[in-house]
């Protein structure tokens, strides 16, 4: 049998794990999790398998159903943020068929290679500032407290004595500021540094697939005619620290090496969102006027889908087996409309549930990041000790409910436009003279959205 190479990357969480951690913040759509969560752990599998059926083992791309509000988008963010795969998320009526105003498909992963690209600098970044804070703060003392010259006449033994004296005393002052300056304890004071005159420039370039805004760094391309002219400028310690600790970074990352990584991160655990799919769907017969682009848009798509190679301004990038999830309400169309070729790209389809007042309930106070917390935190910034009642809750996720059925459903996002009517007065008036405590019942809530429900067409406009 073949040496399997052990996975560079994926997650060795189970499907339940992952399930676990996504109930942390996303209330009910159980099968949307089981769905994410196996395609996940598919990638860990494929990773174990002998290298020469690995290839063969695509992705099994999800197509989620359901209308808006109901955690479709926040089900992928978070699943990519648990995972820490490069994500990206697009709308697919912001694109058209080639030859047509709008964005090129294909820039879908030039934006997925620039966020890994990021995310694996600043990776390095981060394990190598601790190491090389401490050279930052050294530049920033040798602003402060330079040493003199050692140029200079022959000296008398006496006077090498004095000076041997003086630079002791003047090490021993540097240390002392380094260690203030490390402690950030000089940080509002201001020095002049010597800072890049200007930013760099970008320009926009032509390719085969037309014109992208590919970022090209002028004076990445001109680096060898010379350094960026600098400009002696009053700035903060820290504001110097910040820029010498970024400066000493830069020294030491190979940015080949960085590149490299993204890349591979992108093509073996990369994650697209398509989200308004069912946008670009029509059916038979109607596909006229502004609809003309819609299955332009689809056969653009199927490319990378299906597995194509792009050219990024960091190299060519093969799109295999990156895992592509799209999403849409259909509520005008079916997935059904798509193109045959582009459903059969999709073989995992997820239904999402209309969100319920008791989810509301849920969703108010059971995720890590509730809403009902986010107020609190907010408002305990002014002194306001914010308390929600059990009453109050359900009080919100029944006026919730209500306001979807009354008007358009948008799901979860509902509850924001609610809890901000309740504390509009309380979040307007703080901080008061004095601490405060202010209690978030049932009749608190009837007595701010109660009445504005009442008149649907005052409804419509307010909330």
């Amino acid at each position: 049998m073949e040496d399997v190479t052990e996975p560079a990357y994926g997650t060795e969480l189970t499907p339940a794990e992952v399930v676990a951690e996504l109930d942390k913040y996303i209330i009910g759509q159980d099968q949307a999790k089981r769905a994410v969560a196996v395609a996940i752990r598919n990638r860990y599998r494929r990773s174990r398998v002998p290298e020469k059926l690995r290839e063969e083992i695509i992705p099994k791309n999800i197509l989620m159903i359901g209308p808006t509000g109901v955690g479709k988008t926040e089900v992928a963010r978070r699943l990519a943020r648990l995972i820490k795969a490069p994500f990206v998320k697009v709308e697919a009526t912001k694109f058209t068929e080639v030859g047509y105003v709008g964005r090129d498909v294909v820039s879908i992963i030039r934006d997925l290679t620039e966020v890994s690209v990021r995310a694996v600098k600043l990776e390095r970044m981060q394990e190598l500032s601790d190491r090389l804070a401490s050279a930052a703060a050294w530049r920033v003392v040798d602003i402060m407290q330079p040493r003199p010259s050692a140029a200079g006449p022959m000296k008398t033994p006496e006077e090498i004595d004095r000076e041997k004296q003086r630079s002791a005393q003047l090490e021993r002052v540097r240390a002392k500021l380094h260690e203030r300056v490390m402690s950030g304890a000089l940080d509002d004071q201001k020095v002049r540094v010597s800072l890049p005159e200007n930013q760099p420039k970008f320009m926009q370039v032509f390719s085969s697939q037309g014109l992208e805004e590919l970022g090209m760094n002028i004076q990445e391309m001109f680096s060898d005619f010379g350094d960026r002219p600098k400009k002696e400028r009053e700035v903060t310690v820290a504001e110097a620290r910040s820029y010498f600790l970024q400066e000493e970074v830069e020294k030491e990352i190979d940015q080949e090496k960085v590149v490299r990584e993204a890349i591979e991160r992108v093509e073996q655990t990369g994650i697209v969102f398509i989200d308004e799919i069912d946008k670009i769907a029509y059916k038979e017969g109607q596909q006229a006027g502004p609809d003309v682009s819609r299955g332009g848009v689809q056969r653009d798509l199927l490319p990378l889908v299906e597995g194509s190679t792009v050219i990024t301004k960091y190299g060519p990038v093969k799109t295999n087996h990156i895992l592509f999830i799209a999403a849409g309400a259909f509520s005008a169309t079916k997935p059904s409309d798509l193109i045959p070729e582009f459903q059969g790209r999709f073989p995992l389809r997820v239904e999402f549930d209309s969100l319920s007042a008791e989810d509301f309930g849920r969703i108010l106070v059971e995720p890590e990041n509730a809403l009902t917390l986010q107020y609190q935190e907010l408002l305990a910034t002014d002194g306001v000790q914010l308390k929600f009642t059990k009453a109050g809750v359900k009080a919100l996720a029944r006026l919730a409910e209500k306001a979807n059925s009354m008007m358009e459903n948008i799901g979860a996002r509902r509850l924001y436009t609610m809890l901000e009517k309740v504390l509009e007065e309380i979040s307007f008036e703080a901080p008061y003279a004095s601490p405060r405590s202010v209690t978030i019942d049932r009749k608190y809530v009837e007595s701010r959205v109660g009445d504005i429900l009442a008149e649907k067409d005052l409804a419509e406009y307010i909330l």
